[in-house]
């Protein structure tokens, strides 16, 4: 029965009580006969994920572990994490399914937007400094989730999916019954081998993705010999953690994350640095742009015109100054002028937020009531121009210990000259009334705004500034101008600190407190 049932899972067929219609097929994970499906929710009008546990009822040894492991996805559902699709409900036999249907039970996940992770590595081989980030992300979840007891089954690369802003996310949740802990970690360390070389390490994977090449002593081959630009840290560590046997092996997510935050920042450092044409080893000591240098000559000519409005803009605007210094000095209290500010946001950001940049840090005559903090559920580095500054540190940002710090590149130029800002989305597993941020461990003379936002990762227009102030030394609050209902939200640095000609700003720890 239950291979002629697989046969008719086809877009278009309605499972789960005739609530979900399947659309696409997105992979088989056949060691447990999981096929995993995009489909139609008929009543609350979204689309999810489905993993799809077939087989034949009348089978018991089948059905023991098909129950094995929607006992796990139920128990995941309970857990919130931005690396993990979250469990929306888990179906059984005579719960949701019935005995006809060739099914043995069904998790229904929300859908996760973005790209195969099987597509993305059949194009190329990932950057190292992309890939160390990628399974740093996901290596996050799976710290937390083993924290809690909870194997997240995320060993097979069809189950991974790659979300708009770059990161991997386990899009179809479900381990194997038999699945433990150290297979979540030997998972971290082939998902890294896999981005790298375009290859699978671990048995059972799709036919899609060739499999990796072994020793004649029956040892994986590291990716650098693969890959010769790999850098030998990831590819040491890549291996380290798939292999079980001998000594120097990698057994935990906590280790892979304490090796892949060093990797992570120098390899992003080194390709920064290339970007601009720079020498690591440069006597004056290299500080980043975001940028690469411009070639072109229509491009140069562009910008400096640019330059010379600025320039000349500048002047104008000094000129504008000392006439006002003398107005003062002559005793004229009536000189007055307008507000001019020469590293002005852009437009958008302008139309945004209206007020004056003073008025809403300066407290109201009754500061309203506010609740205890609430936790963010995830956070992640925002950056609509590029790929984010130190994104494997974002995390300190909120992880209750101000001496652990989330801090900017540094940049020879303020901000906008070299791009409008930079700053920290966090994300709340529920929307929040936001009625104050506060802000530890901030370095002085940085400019934040806070931003509210629709979705994790949008553009710098679509967000609403609903307050801002100045980072002191300590402690800083910043009150919103009203309280905002909101699931995600933005720390946006529009100036960073500035000490001996360069330009960066430290976050500690960040505190959202609602209205009470």
């Amino acid at each position: 029965m239950g291979k002629a049932q697989v046969g008719s899972l086809a877009p278009g067929r309605v499972v789960g009580d005739g609530r979900y219609r399947l659309l696409a097929q997105f992979g088989v994970d056949e060691r447990g006969d999981a096929h995993l499906w995009r489909a139609r929710d008929g009543q609350l009008k979204r689309d999810v994920a489905l993993t799809l546990l077939v087989g034949d009822p009348a089978d018991p040894e089948a059905a023991r572990l098909a129950r094995r492991t929607l006992e796990r996805a139920t128990h995941a559902s309970k857990f919130g994490h931005g690396g993990v699709a979250r469990v929306l409900d888990v179906l059984s036999l005579g719960s949701g399914v019935t005995s006809s249907e060739g099914l043995l039970g069904v998790v229904v996940a929300e859908w996760t937007k973005g790209s195969d992770l099987v597509d993305l590595v059949a194009q190329r081989p990932v950057a190292p400094a992309a890939a160390a980030r990628m399974v740093q992300a996901l290596a996050e979840a799976v710290e937390q989730a083993h924290q809690n007891g909870l194997v997240l089954g995320l060993d097979h690369p069809q189950r991974l999916r790659l979300t708009p802003n770059g990161a991997l996310k386990l899009a179809f949740p479900g381990p194997l019954p038999e699945a433990t802990l150290r297979d979540d970690v030997k998972a971290l360390g082939a998902v890294l081998y896999l981005l790298l070389t375009g290859r699978w390490a671990l048995p059972g994977g799709p036919p899609a993705i060739p499999a990796a090449p072994t020793t004649p002593q029956g040892r994986i081959v590291p990716p650098r010999q693969l890959v010769p630009s790999v850098p030998a840290d990831l590819s040491s560590l890549a291996v380290r953690t798939i292999e079980d046997g001998g000594n120097g092996g990698i057994r935990t997510s906590a280790a892979i994350l304490r090796v892949l935050d060093q990797v992570a920042e120098a390899e992003e450092r080194t390709q920064l640095i290339k970007a601009v044409g720079g020498d690591p080893a440069e006597p004056d000591g290299a500080v980043w742009t975001t940028k690469k240098p411009v070639k072109d000559v229509a491009r140069r000519r562009k910008l400096a015109l640019g330059v010379t409005v600025l320039v000349v803009a500048t002047v104008v605007i000094l000129a504008w100054g000392g006439l006002m210094l003398i107005n003062v000095v002559q005793g004229d209290s009536k000189a007055s002028g307008p507000t001019i500010n020469v590293a002005a946001p852009p437009a958008s950001s302008q139309a945004a937020s209206s007020a004056p940049p003073s008025s809403p840090a300066a407290p109201p005559p009754s500061s309203p009531a506010v609740g205890a903090p609430v936790a963010p559920q995830s956070v992640a580095v925002y950056n609509p121009e590029g790929k984010g500054d130190n994104t494997g540190r974002a995390k300190y940002a909120i992880d209750g210990n101000p001496g652990t710090v989330w801090r900017t590149e540094k940049y020879r130029q303020q901000f906008p000259t070299i791009k409008p800002g930079v700053g920290l989305v966090v994300t709340f597993p529920d929307p929040i009334t936001l009625s104050q941020v506060k802000v530890v461990g901030g370095t002085a003379g940085t400019k934040v705004e806070i931003r509210s936002a629709t979705e994790k990762n949008p553009d710098l227009a679509d967000t609403k500034v609903v307050g801002n102030g100045d980072l002191t030394n300590g402690e800083t609050t910043i009150p919103l101008a009203q309280p905002t209902q909101g699931e995600y939200f933005i720390i946006w640095i529009t100036q960073l600190s500035e000490a001996d000609g360069q330009y960066m700003t430290e976050i500690g720890d960040l505190s959202f407190l609602p209205a009470g």
